[in-house]
């Protein structure tokens, strides 16, 4: 599989993930982004980060155990910017805001939930949103597309958030109803579109991005159409 590389220093390597393919090494024993990467540069990489294996978009991996700290750094400290794209199943009831909850995860399951503050192990989630566009689609009802700025990086923390509001990501066999038993389905609407962080080698704070694919159901908007994200 070739790699669309994006930036690449002596640090870090910024590159697409892609959808369907898990980031890390997993028990399915699938050939992961990071097999993919230790290849193509024929050494040892880390793992700072992650996305869910259905989802695709910008991703960094550090070439050095020092890199690897200097980022786990920032992302501990809130400092490492994330924004996704998502398409969400329904009509959001405002049209930006924010998203508190606390989630814990199911191991055994691979599913995460909203559950209260003083549940054991629970994780503050927290994000905030912008309803970019809607429109409605013949199969699928009320679309709506969203950027999202991701405060926290719990499980499958958007997921699990949208779908309690009402309004489930597009594609998504775990969370929405929608999708659950349908066969045949690898990757939900959410797009990982910009990262924003320090990089380790020359302390410069730096801004990397990708578009959605130009495909359904991104290009169902006017807004994705008329308007690139980045």
């Amino acid at each position: 599989m070739k790699i669309n590389i994006i930036y690449e220093d002596n640090s870090v390597i910024v590159l697409e993930k892609v959808r369907a393919v898990a980031s890390q090494n997993d028990n399915t024993g699938d050939k992961s982004m990071f097999d993919y990467i230790q290849e193509h540069i024929k050494n040892k990489v880390y793992a700072v980060h992650r996305l869910d294996r259905p989802v695709g978009g910008i991703m960094v991996f550090a070439k050095t155990s020092k890199a690897a700290s200097f980022i786990s750094e920032q992302i501990n400290k809130g400092e490492f910017k994330k924004e996704y794209i998502a398409v969400l199943c329904g009509k959001h009831d405002k049209k930006e805001g924010t998203l508190e909850n606390y989630i814990i995860k199911n191991q055994r399951m691979n599913i995460s939930r909203i559950t209260d503050k003083g549940h054991k192990g629970a994780k503050k989630a927290l994000l905030s949103y912008n309803i970019l566009d809607e429109c409605e689609d013949l199969d699928y009802g009320v679309l709506s597309l969203a950027s999202i700025n991701l405060k926290t990086g719990r499980h499958h923390q958007i997921r699990v958030q949208f779908m309690s509001c009402g309004t489930p990501l597009w594609g998504d066999t775990k969370y929405n109803d929608m999708f659950k038993r349908k066969a045949g389905f690898t990757y939900i609407a959410l797009w990982s579109y910009k990262i924003e962080f320090v990089l380790p080698n020359t302390k410069e704070k730096a801004v990397f991005s990708i578009n959605p694919p130009n495909e359904f159901p991104f290009n169902s908007f006017e807004f994705f159409n008329g308007q690139r994200f980045c």
